[in-house]
């Protein structure tokens, strides 16, 4: 488990981070979520150990950053953005150096263990300089599995790979969250949504958002979409549906179908619906969609410029 708490980084006198307060829960792959440079990195190497806050604190598996840092690195996996290789080493060779690092009393059975968690069995004689970038990130993975962390804190693992490498790291990760905690930064909008049971928006430094996709769908929009299609040309339908009160942006799909919002709790479908047959058109679908993660990403983060 993961709880932070006002946390907040100076590099000199530009604000990387500014009370960053949440948490991430045992058995939960929480994303974090933002553009380049709005503060992901530092405040994942805040809770790895690896730089101190300049305010704030926080709790992993337990143990306070600053206070138990020994205890809190013990508990955590880390895969950070550029993954420290030693090409001229086997797989083996890597893994079983860096659980030698970790002290651990059974370092080879460590090693097949992560290697058999991130499907590198077969590639374990082999030297990481032959492996492909995707291979490679694997290799980065299984290291930060080794010693069976409570916490697993993953900075952009799927940048830089082809889409079937993705998709395979993705698994492994979605395999992995089950059991334990996972912080996952990235800028990828759709890994988000189908990777994270929750999803953390943070923009120039500050959390702007914090829910599940499907909640952040339903919760940011401010109004519900619906899509309209009717048989034949929908020209002369959408004057007629935009004079329906509480409807509004009526405008007309590239595919012929008709969009619109209606403000939420104020259901007008069913008086759509009669207008469009009153009208004489057969209805052929009416539906509520949702905006996408990439819209609303882009609406809270413009509101956020505006606000500054």
């Amino acid at each position: 488990m993961i709880q932070a708490i006002g946390l907040t980084k100076d590099y000199g006198a530009r604000r990387a981070i500014e009370n960053l307060t949440f948490e991430a829960r045992q058995g939960e792959v929480v994303g974090f979520l933002g553009p380049n440079g709005a503060g992901k990195t530092t405040t994942m190497r805040i809770l790895t150990g690896y730089m101190p806050p300049t305010y704030g604190t926080a709790k992993v598996a337990g143990f306070d950053i600053l206070e138990e840092s020994i205890e809190v690195r013990r508990r955590v996996g880390y895969l950070p953005e550029t993954v420290p290789l030693y090409p001229d080493m086997t797989v083996f060779e890597y893994l079983k150096f860096m659980a030698d690092l970790r002290h651990a009393p059974n370092a080879e059975d460590m090693v097949d263990d992560a290697l058999a968690l991130v499907g590198m069995e077969d590639r374990a004689d082999g030297y990481i300089s032959n492996l492909s970038k995707g291979m490679r990130q694997r290799i980065g993975l299984a290291q930060a599995l080794l010693h069976k962390p409570e916490v697993l804190i993953l900075d952009e693992p799927t940048i830089g790979l082809d889409p079937a490498q993705v998709v395979e790291v993705r698994s492994i990760i979605r395999e992995i969250g089950k059991e334990r905690t996972i912080l996952l930064s990235t800028h990828i909008l759709s890994e988000a949504q189908q990777l994270c049971d929750r999803v953390l928006i943070i923009n120039k430094g500050r959390i702007v958002a914090e829910d599940t996709p499907e909640n952040l769908q339903a919760r940011l929009v401010g109004a519900e979409r619906v899509i309209l299609r009717v048989r034949g040309e929908a020209d002369d339908l959408a004057p007629v549906i935009a004079k329906i009160k509480g409807v509004r942006d009526v405008d007309i799909q590239p595919d012929g179908t008709l969009a619109f919002q209606f403000a939420p709790n104020v259901d007008v479908r069913p008086e759509v619906a009669r207008a469009a047959v009153k009208a004489g058109y057969d209805l052929l679908e009416l539906r509520p969609v949702g905006l996408s993660l990439e819209e609303i990403f882009l609406q809270l983060t413009q509101e956020t410029a505006k606000e500054k």
